[in-house]
């Protein structure tokens, strides 16, 4: 009998193709490939479907070799809302399942959360499969972006009052069990409860209130796996029955009150640990809480209130005293202070003129102003924050995986070790009820909840205290490093400056005059975007000797100066080594061009028809706390390096004015993620910091980039830490609070690992009862996510 043919079918997104010629590229690369029975791609659709064997070639084979052909086959992302996670062992089980399916590049599960994110290639695997492998596994997921906020803080303030009614039945049915309890122990028979009486107690908080640690260990065990919910339903259970045969059997030895008050102590750690975790979140809702929800819109001449959501870019917007600004936007009327601390951490208003830019959220405070809107809905800078530190706090730190590690092999080892325990009292004499108690207690006190809490708290508190204080953390791993950091590399212009030069010399030569040589150069500098050129715009303005003339040829020569044609003359405007690229001879200005940049300005020698017409000296200041910034950076133990792509001389001058003594100067733009480089391969863990395009690259290379809010959004993108206020002192704010969030989360493991490491022996060798066990369990998850809320205290000026 002929052998069944196995085909299977395969539709990719591709990307990178331009014409018919790049789809036909990959048609017939794929078509070769072995195992490939049939390949189509479609230029318009940007999609390939690939007939293959899944006996000869896979589905990462076929991706591989798009790659290859020179194609990309783009990933997406999604972030999941998954509830009935219980512990660390749950979100390692959601998170390896997610990482076993095909298509599936990365997944990080947040027990803290309950978020997963995970990027995936929607060609192989769509988001119902994801959502469907988390169900299969008896939790419930889905697509976060399909839940409003509103709608998720309801589902949570559901489950709280939830967790409330089963705490509330278990301890009322309790207490008797437990004053009965607590009179034998100190001597007194008195209040002993019947049997029976005592079963009714016990059975509702077993089955009612304890229902959800059944329903968990089902489903744990039944897609082979083990969990929180396995240890304390067998621990209470072994009780329980035993107890019950004991009712049945006349036997007189009754355990109920221990299973009872076990579950009742673990329903209330889950409560108290559920509030806590609510709390480490209230950075997004204090976020959240700061939208405007109305606009006041100026439409046709008429003002009209609408909803923030309906706000358009380019509608004009009136924002009256005390109002908050519902949009981002630029003035166009009127003057004002507006208060932008929710955005910066800045306590002190700005001032506001027409051209400035505003940021929605922020409130104004004292005039009346018309701004136009340019960035709303999701495009806000508050939105955006919003969004960073959602991502933030929903990711994972590198110290985590450890305690993933030891979460995977738990629960069976926690299992092992009370079969254990009860083999050995059992036969060391105790009798078969002792090893049954000392066995359960093993199983209750083992709580891998600690171990799942001890990092992704702490990581959204830090974060989110970040937030408050106007440094945005792009997630876990960013943190991490950042608290690790022993240099830090800063970028001159715009960061150590700011980047706002003006004119301070000028220095004329025979043959030519100051105003003809200032509207010659400030003509050519308008067509270039580099700040020097534009303080000399600005000067030239400012003095009324700007020229009509047209200027040709303009060319901007990266690192050296600018080139054009003004009129009948040739102008080259830049630095000495522009010059000296022309032949020309400057010893005549020499002396005082080095004493100029032994001041710390920036020289720029201007050439007209290969004479030396002149010279022009900028400065930029210094920015305020600068030197302050730099010395606390130095005491928390950080070497200081300046990096500019400024001539030496001139790089020292500003160094020196801030106490900086490694300068690394006469840097080309492309050439500064190399020094970064260089740094590293010495053995520096290196923060970069800067705010320009030019820095970006820079910025990816470094350990961790921070860059300054008030540049780019290019430089933002590509920086691990966004420093809202362009105040240099938030630097060592964001180092010290990496630190202090390090410093959170090892504290969180060691005790959760000591936790287990000194409980479960205590438990096996009879110290601790299952009550005891069941209060210390309780009190384990509680102290992390406690301990973690502690960052909420931290103070930067400390």
């Amino acid at each position: 009998m002929d052998q069944l043919k196995t085909e299977e079918v395969l539709t990719l997104p591709i990307s990178g193709m331009s014409c018919a010629a790049c789809s036909a590229r990959v048609e017939k690369g794929l078509s070769k490939m072995p195992g490939v029975i049939e390949a189509g791609v479609n230029l318009a659709l940007e999609k390939g479907t690939v007939t293959y064997d899944p006996t000869r070639v896979t589905p990462g084979d076929i991706i591989s070799k798009i790659r290859d052909i020179g194609y990309e086959v783009p990933e997406d992302n999604v972030e999941l809302l998954i509830s009935g996670m219980t512990c660390a062992a749950c979100s390692a089980r959601v998170e390896k399942k997610l990482l076993s399916l095909p298509g599936v590049r990365e997944a990080a599960v947040n027990l803290a959360t309950g978020r997963a994110m995970v990027r995936f290639i929607p060609g192989l695997i769509t988001v119902n499969k994801l959502k469907q492998a988390v169900d299969a596994l008896g939790y419930k997921a889905c697509r976060a972006a399909d839940i409003s906020r509103d709608e998720e803080g309801l589902a949570r303030q559901k489950e709280i009052r939830l967790q409330i009614a089963r705490f509330v039945l278990a301890l009322v049915l309790s207490l008797p069990l437990l004053m009965m309890m607590f009179t034998e122990a100190i001597g007194w028979h008195n209040f002993m409860l019947s049997p029976v009486l005592q079963l009714a107690l016990a059975t509702p908080v077993q089955f009612i209130a304890g229902w959800q640690f059944y329903r968990g260990a089902y489903h744990a065990l039944k897609t082979g796996g083990a969990n929180m919910d396995v240890l304390v339903a067998l621990g209470t259970s072994t009780a329980y029955f035993y107890s019950l045969v004991s009712v049945l059997a006349g036997w007189r030895v009754f355990y109920f009150e221990s299973a009872a008050v076990v579950i009742t102590l673990i329903l209330l750690g889950k409560l108290l640990e559920a509030v806590a975790k609510g709390k480490t979140s209230e950075a997004i809702k204090k976020l959240m809480g700061l939208q405007a929800k109305t606009a006041r819109v100026i439409r046709n001449g008429i003002e009209e209130d609408v909803p923030v959501e309906e706000v358009e870019v380019g509608d004009v917007v009136l924002v009256r005293p005390g109002e908050r600004i519902p949009v981002d936007g630029v003035i166009i009327e009127g003057v004002s202070s507006v208060d932008e601390s929710m955005l910066t951490g800045e306590s002190v208003p700005v001032d506001k003129v027409p051209g400035d830019d505003v940021v929605g959220a922020s409130v104004n405070k004292q005039g009346s102003f018309t701004f136009r809107a340019t960035r709303v809905g999701e495009d806000t800078a508050l939105a955006q924050i919003i969004r960073m530190v959602e991502a933030a706090q929903g990711s994972k730190a590198p110290i985590q995986r450890l305690a993933d590690r030891v979460s995977a092999v738990f629960v069976p080892l926690v299992i092992v070790i009370a079969l254990i325990t009860f083999a050995g009292w059992y036969m060391s004499g105790a009798g078969f009820t002792a090893a049954l108690i000392k066995m359960t207690a093993v199983l209750v006190i083992a709580c891998p909840c600690a171990l799942g809490l001890a990092t992704p708290t702490a990581i959204m508190v830090g974060t989110g205290v970040g937030a408050e204080k106007g440094i945005l953390i792009k997630g876990g791993e960013h943190l991490e490093r950042a608290g690790r950091i022993n240099t830090v590399v800063l970028d001159k212009t715009g960061t150590i400056t700011r980047g706002e030069p003006s004119v301070t010399d000028v220095l004329v030569l025979p043959g030519f005059n100051e105003r003809e040589l200032l509207a010659a150069v400030a003509a050519g500098e308008r067509k270039s975007e580099h700040p020097v050129g534009q303080a000399v715009v600005s000067y030239a303005v400012a003095g009324g000797v700007m020229s009509d003339a047209e200027v040709t040829e303009f060319q901007a020569v990266p690192g050296k100066g600018i080139r054009f044609k003004m009129g009948d003359r040739e102008w080259q405007v830049g630095n000495e080594e522009m010059a000296k690229a022309q032949g020309i001879n400057i010893e005549k200005v020499l002396p005082d061009k080095n004493r100029w940049e032994e001041e710390g300005k920036t020289v720029m020698l201007a050439v007209s028809n290969s004479r030396l017409a002149g010279m022009i000296a900028v400065a930029d200041t210094i920015k305020e706390h600068a030197n302050e910034a730099i010395s606390r950076l130095k005491d928390l133990g950080l070497d200081v390096y300046m990096l500019t792509g400024d001539q030496a001389r001139t790089a020292r001058a500003i160094a020196k004015q801030v106490g900086i003594t490694d300068v690394i100067a006469g840097v080309l733009p492309e050439n500064k993620a190399q020094e970064v480089t260089k740094l590293k391969e010495a053995g520096k863990v290196v923060a970069m910091v800067g705010d320009g395009i030019n820095d970006a690259p820079a910025l990816a290379t470094a350990d961790v980039g921070m860059a300054i809010g008030t540049g780019t959004d290019v430089a933002m993108e590509s920086a691990s830490i966004t420093l809202i206020r362009g105040d240099l002192r938030a630097i060592v704010h964001a180092v010290k609070l990496s630190r202090q969030t390090l410093k959170k989360i090892r504290q969180n493991l060691f005790w959760a690992f000591f936790y287990n490491v000194i409980g479960i022996p205590l438990a096996a060798f009879g110290v601790l009862t299952p009550v005891m066990a069941g209060a210390a369990m309780a009190f384990s998850s509680v102290s992390v996510v406690t301990n973690s809320l502690l960052l909420k205290r931290y103070n930067p000026e400390r």
